[in-house]
């Protein structure tokens, strides 16, 4: 089995563009939500949400490419160049059959779909427009960033809710370690903020409501939490085999050693309350690294801010970690950001990787009132200064799907 290990990053976020703003935010607690400015949001329920400020495509794409590239694939293409400059891989000197994509999204590009609802309602068939199908399916991101950075490798999307972006990197580790490929983008990507997307969640019951005070509004773990807020970016890594990122002398953030997939197989939106199958996603993945739990350990939390999540989440960390769970280190960097759905597992799992090369670990902000049944130590409203020697993102999406992987300084 081959090692592999991470040597790019990408993010665009609501907290910042590009890894170096992104994680600066973190560690200052800063909040990316706002009221929602790219929709009319009178009459919802929620009218907050973590939107990527200030963005720009690409800027060698033509206007014609900008119009007919759905907003989830231009934040994923943003991301993908963005890690893939910073890793230094050249493909001019690389096989493209051995380096694939793997990026995830759990709902791809409703926006299109609402607007071409409209144009067949109005005009009828004859308008809608021939890029319907290219730019609504969910795969589009993972296709695109293939065709930009010339990658001829294994290609695919993991649709999987919240869970999208941390299969895709749990995937692309097993492809890597199993030979299959020298190096791998992967991650996720979601911009999902339009009014299907925002009410859908709201008829859910779903997001917080606390719309006076947005940046006050995602509080996970805390015992007056209402419900997630929406948000949208996209988050990409640079995997790669590890004598091959030697061999080449790139940098390396950390060695991924573990990956657990479960499935709760219980209900289509809410978790199995006892924490049982996401504790086993997080036990395969400690098995797989053979890690010692007394190394300096965090654990990039799913924590969506809802009550049901965060209650099953703290129940299986402590199935999993056992007597050492209230000696870890914990965040919920969504305090932040919002819940990114498929962007999520991608872009936390960038924290995790750049918490192991500062030496920092993002806060929890917005703890202000401790939840009985939330009783475990989630690094609240401060970052942590200390040095960390492995971390583990979790995610957890809609139909049970349970996923969580694990890195190490190298």
């Amino acid at each position: 089995m081959k090692r592999v290990v991470v040597t790019g990053c990408g993010v665009v976020s609501p907290v910042g563009i590009g890894r170096d703003t992104f994680f600066d935010s973190l560690a200052n607690g800063r909040s990316g939500i706002e009221a929602i400015t790219q929709m009319d949001a009178d009459g919802f329920s929620s009218r907050i949400a973590g939107e990527v400020k200030d963005y720009e495509p690409l800027s060698d794409l033509s206007v014609k490419d900008i119009r007919k590239t759905p907003r989830f694939v231009q934040l994923a293409l943003t991301a993908a160049q963005e890690a893939f400059d910073e890793s230094g891989l050249d493909i001019s000197k690389e096989d493209p059959y051995s380096i694939g994509v793997i990026f995830g999204s759990g709902i791809g590009s409703i926006g299109t779909l609402e607007n071409e609802t409209i144009k067949w309602h109005i005009g009828g068939p004859r308008k809608i427009s021939p890029f319907l199908i290219p730019m609504l399916i969910v795969n589009e991101a993972a296709g695109g960033i293939a065709i930009r950075l010339g990658l001829k490798g294994v290609n695919y999307c993991p649709v999987t809710a919240c869970a999208s972006g941390t299969h895709a990197i749990g995937e692309a580790f097993e492809a890597i370690k199993c030979g299959r490929a020298k190096a791998m983008v992967c991650g996720g990507t979601e911009a999902a903020i339009t009014p299907l997307g925002i009410g859908g969640f709201c008829a859910l019951k779903a997001l917080s409501t606390r719309n006076d005070e947005p940046q006050k509004a995602s509080r996970p773990f805390d015992k007056d939490r209402n419900g997630f807020v929406m948000a949208e970016g996209a988050g990409a890594v640079i995997l790669e085999e590890y004598e091959h990122a030697k061999q080449r002398g790139a940098f390396i953030y950390a060695e991924v050693v573990g990956y657990g997939a479960t499935c709760d197989a219980y209900h289509i939106t809410a978790p199995d309350a006892s924490g049982i199958p996401a504790s086993e996603a997080m036990l395969i993945a400690l098995r797989e690294s053979g890690l010692d739990m007394s190394s300096s350990f965090y654990v990039n939390a799913h924590g969506t801010s809802t009550q049901l999540n965060d209650k099953m989440e703290t129940a299986a960390m402590k199935l999993a970690f056992g007597s050492t769970a209230k000696d870890i280190k914990i965040s919920s960097t969504k305090s932040m950001t919002g819940h990114m759905l498929g962007a999520a597992g991608g872009v936390e799992f960038i924290a995790c990787c750049l918490a192991i090369k500062n030496e920092l670990i993002p806060p929890t902000i917005n703890y202000e009132t401790p939840d009985p049944e939330c009783d475990l130590f989630y690094t609240p409203n401060e970052a942590l200064k200390i040095k960390v020697d492995a971390a583990m993102s979790n995610s957890l999406g809609f139909g049970g799907h349970n996923a969580s992987v694990l890195i190490k300084r190298i």
